[in-house]
């Protein structure tokens, strides 16, 4: 592996944070390089919110994922907002409970997962 740029992205309150720092810690625990950088609006809960996390075997030159390898999408304002940005080859996961949109581009592979359904149908509304 030499590199890993991942985006989550969704509303405040549905762990997009928590999430993004879990993959930094795992990566922590295999020796790896990472960075974690968290953006969110000023809202508790509702706001939007997204984190960057890097990880690779070699140093990172900025923690910034501008074109991530994989987009975690939790909510349609941030999957028309990343879309886009997802490099030819790259993934992207959508929670499919709430985002009804389907993905139109051909070169990315597109996981559809009815993350929050899941989530609440095993008594963890918040844990999507």
């Amino acid at each position: 592996m030499s590199g890993l740029n991942v985006l989550f992205a969704g509303f405040g309150g549905q762990g997009i944070l928590f999430t993004g720092k879990v993959m930094a810690y795992a990566a922590l625990m295999e020796g790896k390089e990472l960075s974690w950088l968290p953006s969110y609006g000023p809202e508790m809960r509702g706001g939007t919110a997204n984190c960057s996390v890097c990880i690779s075997d070699e140093k990172i030159g900025s923690p910034l994922v501008v074109n991530p390898d994989v987009l975690v999408a939790m909510n349609l304002p941030s999957l028309e907002k990343f879309e886009n940005a997802v490099v030819p080859g790259g993934k992207i996961i959508i929670d499919s409970s709430i985002i009804a949109k389907k993905v139109e581009r051909t070169d990315i592979d597109v996981i559809y997962l009815d993350a929050s359904n899941i989530a609440e149908e095993n008594g963890l509304k918040g844990a999507a």
